[in-house]
């Protein structure tokens, strides 16, 4: 099994008992039996003076995009880092004034615009020139460590949902991250490191021994996280990215999606490790509440040939051909930025949804961040702690 760096930290922990300790953490800080790493540390004799929670609360009890209020205490102050104004995304400096020592650990997925490893980096600005260690408690890339995908982010183009100038699928830990970030803003910040025993970049989360505990409310499974990469692109579209079902990310739909018809059509493509199920299903919650919609059901076949972000933009292209009358691209307010439709933010530019809207070839389309995922493939190994 895998020990996190949560479980290295536990076995060298005396030699921090005398520091003043804020963590950044949420449910999926735990150990390998499933005990709260903050409950487990102040036993140790830690003194654990603030918590920061990032989106979706220290315990996902909240929605994507909804500003997190109350939250259930853990024995000690709790701050969230996910409010109603981008404000609220940095932490108040004088929350950082009482501490020498702040710890992150949570689970990432491995998609440039989940949340938490994107809190993380705007933590480090915060703390940037202060006396005040940053430790990274590092926890596997579920979707592993070898694969790139999508294009880079475009600096103009930085949002909550993309900071890290990465690919889409950028097949780093949250560690590996830190540490590239500071290089790449220039932070002067104490930053270290907590790494993982046992952990190979070609291991993907059922690999590690690990139990997955949920780190949103629509990651239920890591096979969610396979997906993820390339269906939240669905997230800028009034298509349903399978929110309100059981099986989030893995199927999606909208009213004027006729199944039959999009699943022929996606298979043309010739795309691997993935079968394209049509099906129906009706929402409980988020787009499309209570309507039977027609979709999709994405399986995966093999997780080692599988390209969720081309499948997900091949899949927007043949909606737009198919349904170019019903697709919108959605605009006004997405994770406190109105500047960019949301399909941009996410994607990195508006290079990708100009293509589509023009009508460029699909295949065409699929190969135009290919000259992005190899020029970061040498930068990214500067920064590889596993093998």
């Amino acid at each position: 099994m895998v020990a996190t760096g949560l479980d290295i930290l536990l076995e060298n922990i005396g030699q921090y008992r005398n520091r003043n300790i804020g963590l950044i953490v949420n449910q999926t800080s735990v150990t390998r039996d499933l005990r709260y790493s903050w409950n487990v540390l102040r036993e140790k004799g830690l003194n654990i003076r603030r918590i920061f929670s990032p989106e979706h609360g220290l315990f996902a009890t909240e929605q994507d995009q909804i500003a997190v209020g109350h939250q259930p205490l853990p024995g000690c102050a709790l701050t969230s880092l996910y409010g109603s104004t981008a404000e609220t995304l940095i932490p108040d400096k004088h929350l950082l004034d009482d501490l020498d020592m702040v710890l992150f650990d949570i689970q990432d997925v491995g998609a440039r615009y989940y949340t938490y490893v994107n809190t993380l980096a705007l933590f480090m600005e915060a703390a940037s020139g202060r006396e005040l260690e940053i430790m990274v408690l590092d926890r596997p890339n579920p979707l592993g460590g070898t694969v790139v995908e999508g294009p880079l982010l475009q600096e103009a183009y930085r949002s909550f949902v993309g900071i890290f100038p990465v690919p889409v699928r950028h097949g780093l830990t949250a560690g590996e991250l830190a540490n590239l970030y500071r290089d790449y803003r220039k932070l002067d910040i104490n930053l270290s490191v907590v790494a993982m025993k046992g952990w190979e970049r070609s291991m993907h989360f059922p690999e590690t021994g690990l139990p997955w505990v949920p780190p949103s409310p629509n990651m239920p499974t890591c096979a969610t996280a396979e997906v993820y990469p390339g269906m939240c692109l669905f997230e800028g579209l009034n298509v349903s990215e399978g929110r309100g079902s059981t099986t989030p990310f893995q199927l999606s739909g909208a009213p004027f999606i006729r199944p039959e018809e999009l699943a022929g059509h996606c298979r043309k493509y010739g795309l691997e490790g993935v079968i394209f199920r049509p099906t129906w299903f009706k929402p409980t919650f988020h787009k499309f509440c209570g309507e039977v919609i027609g979709g999709i059901w994405l399986h995966v076949t093999d997780l080692h040939r599988f390209r969720s972000f081309a499948t997900a933009v091949a899949m927007t292209s043949v909606i737009h051909k198919l349904y170019s009358g019903e697709l919108q691209f959605l605009e006004g307010v997405y994770e406190f930025n109105d500047t960019f439709p949301a399909f941009d933010l996410l994607a990195g530019s508006s290079a990708i949804r100009a293509s589509i809207l023009e009508g460029i070839d699909t295949g065409t389309l699929l190969s135009s961040w290919q000259k992005d995922e190899t020029a970061f493939a040498p930068k990214k190994e500067h920064y590889h702690l596993y093998t």
